[in-house]
Order: C-alpha cells, then sequence, then structure tokens
C-alpha cells in the first residue's frame, strides 16, 4: 500500500468519524411527550368536542404548539390509560376535564380506576409536570360541592379532594361570559410577558375557593365591574404555577371559547406554562398569593 492511498484512507475514515460525531452532538433533543385527557364525566365543552375520529378544536391547537416546542402529544378521553405503565412514558399530564374521571359520566368513555387516579397524582408527585386548563378545577370535587348548594360557597381546603389539593383550587360556579381584565402577576414567568397591560378577553369566567396557599400567581382575576354575583368578592388567582412535591403543576381558568384558543396572548401563556410543566424552561415559582391577592379567600355570596 503506497502512502498516497494510506492517506486516503486515514482521510476517510476521519470523516466518517467526524460526521457520526456531529450527527450526534447537534441531533435535535428527544420530545418530551404530554399525555392530553379530556374525558368529561360532567359537561363536555365544545372546544374538546370530536367528531368521529377527528381531533377536537385544542387538540388541533395544541398539535401545532408541540410541532413548535418538540413536544410530543397523546390526545385521549379513555381514563383506563393510567397504568403504572403508561404513565411512566409520559412526562407530563395535561387535562381539560370534568366531574368524577373515576366515574363514566357524561361522555361515556371509560373511566378510570381509583389505582390508577392514585398512581397519576403520585407520578405528579415525584416529578411529571402538570397542565390544567378551564373546566380542570370542575374536576373531583371535594365532599359535599358537587351540587351548586350552600355547600359550594363555603371554603373546606382541608377536606378537598387530592386531585384539588394537587391544581390548586377548586371551582364554585360561573356566571355569564363577559370581559375581565386580568393583572399580571410575574412578567417574568415563560409567556406572561406577552400579557398586554389592558388584556381583557370575552370568557367563562370560574369563581374558585380552597386555594393552595403555595400557590405563584402570574394572573389576577380583576373582579372590578364583573357581573353576576359570583364575583363580588375582592381579586383571586386566575392562572398560576405552584410545586406538588417534586412535579411542577400549571392552572389557566381560560380556555372556554375557540377565540380565546386562537388568541395569540393565550397561545403565549399556554406556550410558557406548558415548558415550565414540561422542564424545558425554569421559572421561579416563589408563593406569592398572600402578597398579590391577599383577600383570595373571602368568597361571594351565595345569591
Amino acid at each position: 500500500m503506497n502512502s498516497r492511498m494510506l492517506k486516503l484512507i486515514c482521510a476517510t475514515v476521519l470523516l466518517s468519524f467526524f460526521a457520526f460525531s456531529s450527527g450526534n452532538l447537534f441531533a435535535a433533543p428527544t420530545p418530551k411527550r404530554i399525555l392530553f385527557f379530556s374525558k368529561s364525566a360532567g359537561f363536555e365543552h365544545s372546544v374538546i368536542k370530536r367528531t368521529g375520529d377527528e381531533l377536537s378544536f385544542a387538540e388541533k391547537i395544541l398539535q401545532e404548539i408541540g410541532a413548535k416546542n418538540n413536544i410530543e402529544f397523546t390526545f385521549t378521553k379513555d381514563g383506563r390509560v393510567f397504568t403504572p405503565e403508561n404513565i411512566a412514558k409520559y412526562d407530563a399530564f395535561f387535562f381539560y376535564t370534568t366531574g368524577v374521571l373515576t366515574e363514566v359520566g357524561t361522555d361515556k368513555n371509560p373511566p378510570m380506576s381509583p389505582e390508577g387516579k392514585a398512581a397519576f397524582l403520585e407520578a405528579i408527585k415525584k416529578g411529571k409536570g402538570f397542565i390544567g386548563t378551564h373546566s380542570t378545577t370542575d374536576t373531583f370535587h371535594s365532599p359535599g360541592n358537587k351540587d351548586h348548594g350552600e355547600a359550594r360557597y363555603k371554603a373546606d381546603g382541608d377536606n378537598a379532594d387530592p386531585f384539588v389539593k394537587m391544581i390548586g383550587a377548586e371551582f364554585i360556579v360561573h356566571g355569564q361570559q363577559q370581559t375581565s381584565h386580568l393583572i399580571v402577576a410575574d412578567k417574568k414567568f415563560p409567556g406572561i410577558k406577552a400579557v398586554p397591560a389592558d388584556f381583557a378577553p370575552l370568557e367563562e369566567w370560574y369563581s374558585l375557593k380552597n386555594f393552595a396557599p403555595d400557590l405563584h400567581v402570574l394572573l389576577v382575576q380583576d373582579t372590578t365591574g364583573m357581573k353576576g354575583n359570583m364575583y363580588q368578592r375582592p381579586p383571586y388567582p386566575e392562572t398560576w404555577a405552584r410545586m406538588d412535591g417534586k412535579g411542577r403543576v400549571f392552572y389557566t381558568s381560560m380556555g372556554h371559547r375557540e377565540d380565546v384558543w386562537t388568541n395569540p396572548v393565550f397561545q403565549e401563556v399556554l406556550t410558557g406554562g406548558i415548558n415550565w410543566a414540561v422542564g424545558n424552561v425554569k421559572a421561579d415559582v416563589k408563593p406569592n398569593m398572600n402578597k398579590v391577592t391577599p383577600k383570595a379567600n373571602e368568597l361571594p355570596p351565595s345569591k
């Protein structure tokens, strides 16, 4: 073998080596995986309704958000997916749900088992992420709070359902759809800087109770001028983040209307919360509820 041929072989080997190394060095990171669960044991919202096998309105938008953020969504309404083996496959769980998910309920889709619910909640505490929108706080109500009677207007955080304690609050009731101003409490959190000072979308706003004391409030419901007795109360948390053990939990009460889902501000807020929940970005979520919404636990009158 002459020296020229030897040099050619060496050069080929080196090029192959660097090509292999570069391919691994600059390969795209593994996508984060999120299970989007939209079983409606109670009322089913239009944005999550499906026609046949076609994805719902919200699911289509989440697919677009996922493609832009290296996030892979799996969509289901089947509660049987909550087994330890399946739970382990995902980095986070995104709920748009209503009612008691361990019951067949309104949409007739298979429920979670009690063991599946317990395994899911334990997985959050151990480090899985969680995202909830709109009616997710109207899920797994605390004892005595399943109807619209007097009990709904009384706080009982100590006896709240474990799911309520995880997400950080519980739905009371909502009034007519209306515009309402949201006050920015933390512009540094991912996505929140997109919220303008005059942001006041038309939406179905939730009146909430049983707030976890460690909420890091991101957006505040400004109740000034709102119509309906359920909003006759001091400002309270509307969008927040919190830690549940090692798990990152993000929730916003927005998400009822289709035009909210297409609103670029909402999409920025939601994308920021999703990326934080799966660990793509970091944020300081030190509790601030007592500072930014000190009277949040003053509930409205029942009538």
